[in-house]
């Protein structure tokens, strides 16, 4: 159960969720602002794709693949829009990242799509930040957002404040927070807090853990002392299926902390990979994802075009396409600049909508979600549009 969370540290520099367009349309008019090259939207524009082929790191060959193969549907699905999408192989290497981003500058490059991982994000956006060229990285690690790198990915902090709102609007009131004590469950937690505060809900307390197996066994009392002694009514936890997420939803209900009586809630994808929704612990617990029905259709037009399923990171590839289609076909020379990328109204995606902020993260509509006899059941949709969506 434990071999995964090596694994899990090194995945919290990719979203391991599933995002996917079906329609690809601008929210609004793009507004006028500099941080981005001057294009010809008459022509087809030049756009890099960065993906890490060539790595030794198993998998990051499939990854490359889907990525490209995503934003090439979503070209194919552009209205009176043209890119011209060439794409650069980083190996999963920093320093090759960087190197290759300049390459791609250099060849008329516009905008970057990608890298995947964060150190290599944040190597890209370092080396073309002089050089008036945005970067748009699959990653979801909010460190390297900013200037003129944006995230694709979902961040905690959007998770955790679409979860926290609903549940306030369920009348949850004090909640624990369970979370791992290595970076990413403490970043985690940070973004849990906040979200609670903001939607008016009182952390009641912090219950951490070691990562190990009996760090988790070792702080099941403790959690269950503390979750009794604060009387919450919710407990908001940071692991995922690859790590702690098994082993605490199966000894905390046997210690006593009942999901009958305390609301369990996730902060990650408790539907991924979908053996979790077998878990008797996970049974009506709430966690969020993007819209299912989107994201399904999205699944299924890649298997049809291509005999093979996405990689789960492969609708960000869509999206980004998307978002810069939608710009392009506004006609404004100025439609990659920082001030466009981060219109309010934001992007219609196949995992429905999303933005990009100031600080250079990304805000997604998130549907609320409950497992319920083992299968996903959607208890709050997505909204349709970020007027009144209520993050």
């Amino acid at each position: 159960m434990f071999a995964g969370f090596a694994r899990a540290r090194k995945a919290a520099h990719v979203l391991l969720g599933l995002f996917a367009v079906l329609f690809l349309a601008s929210c609004d008019a793009v507004p006028v602002g500099n941080g981005g090259p001057s294009i010809d939207t008459s022509k087809p524009v030049p756009v890099a794709l960065l993906v890490p082929r060539g790595s030794s790191q198993s998998g990051d060959a499939i990854i490359a693949q889907s990525l490209e193969n995503a934003a090439r549907m979503a070209m194919g699905d552009l209205q009176g829009v043209q890119i011209d999408l060439r794409v650069y192989d980083t190996a999963g290497n920093a320093a090759t990242a960087a190197n290759v981003a300049n390459q791609a500058v250099d060849d008329g490059a516009k905008i970057i799509l990608g890298p995947v991982y964060a150190e290599s994000a944040n190597a890209v956006g370092l080396a073309v930040r002089n050089r008036n060229v945005n970067v748009l990285s699959f990653s979801n690690n909010q460190t390297i957002a900013g200037g003129n790198v944006f995230i694709l990915g979902a961040t905690y902090a959007n998770t955790a404040n679409r979860l926290a709102s609903y549940a306030a609007r369920q009348g949850k009131r004090n909640v624990v927070i369970v979370s791992g004590n290595d970076l990413s469950g403490q970043t985690g937690s940070a973004a849990i807090r906040t979200a609670l505060s903001r939607a008016g809900i009182q952390t009641a307390a912090t219950a951490p853990y070691e990562q190990s197996q009996q760090g988790v066994i070792n702080a099941v009392p403790s959690i269950r002392d503390t979750v009794s002694s604060s009387g919450a009514d919710a407990i908001f936890l940071t692991a995922n299926s690859a790590g702690a997420l098994p082993l605490l939803t199966q000894l905390l209900p046997e210690a006593g902390v009942s999901p009958q009586s305390v609301q369990y809630i996730g902060l990650t994808r408790w539907d991924i990979p979908p053996q979790t929704l077998d878990l008797p612990g996970v049974q009506g617990g709430w966690f969020a994802l993007p819209d299912p029905n989107k994201a399904a259709a999205f699944a299924s037009r890649y298997q049809a075009a291509y005999a093979s399923s996405p990689h789960t990171i492969a609708g960000l590839a869509y999206d980004g396409i998307a978002a810069i289609g939608a710009l392009v076909g506004s006609g404004n020379s100025n439609a990659l600049s920082g001030s466009a990328l981060t219109q309010g109204a934001g992007f219609q995606g196949v995992g429905g909508i999303f933005r990009f902020l100031p600080d250079g993260t990304s805000e997604r509509g998130l549907a609320v979600a409950s497992v319920q006899n083992r299968q996903v059941v959607v208890i709050d949709p997505a909204p349709t549009s970020f007027a009144g969506a209520g993050f």
